[in-house]
This record gives C-alpha cells, sequence and structure tokens, in this order.
C-alpha cells in the first residue's frame, strides 16, 4: 500500500507543479485535473493488484471492483481534496484502506490496515489493527486534552448543494462559543490523520463517503481515540456522519452535537 500511493504521490507531485500554470489558461485546469486523478488511481490500481490479484477493490472514481468474496479488499481515494488541488492549495492526500469480509459471508467488516499519504510534505500516516498507528516510524497519539476551550477542532462544511447546511450551522452555533477554534482544510482523510496525530483535537462531519474515511477512522482508533457517528455508533467505517476525537473529547463533543440537533 505504501509503495502504490508513494508511486502515484509522485506523480501527482508533478502534476500538481502544472496547476499553477493552467490557472491562467482559457480552457482551465479542471480537466488536467480529473486526469491526474484519474492517472492516480490507475497507478495505485496496477500496484496493488500486482500484489494482490484476487483481492476486490472500492474506488472514487472506477466504483466497485470485484474479486474473492473470501477475500478482503481495497477502498481507495487517490486524491483526497480535490478540490485543493484544483487551486493550487498544497493539501490532499491518497488514501487506502484494507477491509476484511465479514465471517458470516454477509457484506464486508472491519477495516485492518489503512494509509493516508500526503504528497507534498511527503508524510504516510499508516495503521494496522492492534499494531498501533504511525508517522513513518514515529508512534502516533490523540491529543490529551481534556477542555473544548483549548481544543482544535476539524470539520467540513456543505457546498454546493452537498450536506445540510442548517444542522452544520446549529452545530457550529452549538460547539463555536466553547472551543479554542474551528479549522475547514478541505481533505477529510488528512483530518482523520492529524487528529490522530494530535494536530487537532476532533472533527466532524456529514455526508462523506467510505474512500473518504476508511483509513482515517482506523488511524484514529489505533492512535487511542474514539471515532462514531453522531448517535455514538462506531461502525467499522464511519462516513454518512463522523465524530472523533480522545475519550473525553468525543464524549463532550457528541453531547454538544445531540444537543443541537434536538434544538433545531
Amino acid at each position: 500500500m505504501e509503495k502504490a500511493a508513494r508511486k502515484a504521490g509522485n506523480r501527482l507531485r508533478r502534476d500538481f507543479g502544472e496547476v499553477e500554470h493552467l490557472q491562467v489558461s482559457r480552457k482551465g485546469p479542471a480537466d488536467f485535473v480529473s486526469k491526474a486523478d484519474q492517472h492516480a488511481e490507475r497507478t495505485i490500481w496496477d500496484e496493488l493488484r500486482a500484489a494482490r490479484p484476487d483481492w476486490g477493490f472500492v474506488f472514487e472514481e472506477a466504483g466497485v471492483v470485484e474479486g474473492d468474496p473470501t477475500k478482503p479488499r481495497f477502498i481507495v481515494d487517490p486524491l483526497d481534496g480535490t478540490s485543493n488541488f484544483l487551486h493550487g492549495i498544497p493539501h490532499f492526500a491518497i488514501s487506502i484502506a484494507v477491509q476484511e469480509p465479514r465471517l458470516d459471508g454477509k457484506g464486508w467488516g472491519e477495516v485492518t490496515a489503512g494509509i493516508v499519504y500526503q504528497p507534498i510534505t511527503d508524510q504516510s500516516f499508516w495503521a494496522e489493527k492492534a499494531r498501533g498507528a504511525w508517522l513513518h516510524d514515529a508512534r502516533l497519539r490523540v491529543s490529551s486534552r481534556r477542555h473544548l476551550d483549548e481544543c482544535l477542532i476539524a470539520t467540513g462544511i456543505p457546498f454546493a448543494g452537498a450536506g445540510d447546511p442548517g444542522e452544520w450551522m446549529r452545530i457550529y452555533a452549538s460547539l463555536a462559543p466553547q472551543i479554542a477554534g474551528i479549522r475547514r482544510f478541505g481533505a477529510a482523510s488528512l483530518d482523520l490523520a492529524w487528529v490522530a496525530a494530535g494536530r487537532f483535537d476532533g472533527f466532524w462531519e456529514t455526508g462523506l463517503k467510505p474512500w473518504d474515511t476508511a483509513a482515517g477512522c482506523l488511524l484514529v482508533r489505533e492512535a487511542g481515540g474514539f471515532v462514531s457517528d453522531y448517535r455514538g455508533r462506531s461502525d467499522p467505517i464511519c462516513d454518512a456522519q463522523v465524530l472523533a476525537g480522545n475519550d473525553v473529547i468525543h464524549s463532550k463533543l457528541h453531547k454538544a452535537i445531540t444537543q443541537a440537533l434536538k434544538a433545531g
């Protein structure tokens, strides 16, 4: 997975260097970025398929590619933070996770490995179930802060018809007076990796997809944190609703969000 992410990341770095020049062109960079996304996805496919030819895939662009149903599958986002990439903002990542089939043969279960690779900074956040979360060879732990007024919380903001602006505003209005700051950086996989690294103290967002959060959820959990939906349910992949933090901050965010949604 690391080999695949780094190989795709090398290409994304080169392509990112061209975006600035495309900003001033008449055609614009959108078509180019789409191709960069597709090239990265193809590179990851080629590398992972060679290593695990009988595993399935879930891609953001190509969709589901079925494999042996008794074997795991890869969940891949080749470019999380596409809008940042498009605008020449160097904050985007490649996310790859491994999800196991359920023992009863009915669907998919736990995520057992994941990597979030940030090509511009060459930072590789990775985790394996029961082996911890790591940045390269340094062990990661979630923040130890216990008070919301000390915390920096990340989120995603509804945009272009996606998400529920009213719900987000109610949550924001409940949290903002209590916390030190809110950040919206535009790449959920990195937001979760940064929660695992203790850079952010918590995270909330709705309307994401499995490829946005599969690796990030495992990173947070293996770094000693908690990930759930807004009701407190901890599924293997939380995507429709995501709430993450250490034990105390997760509980306080959960309480504030619950109160905000009830009031709405």
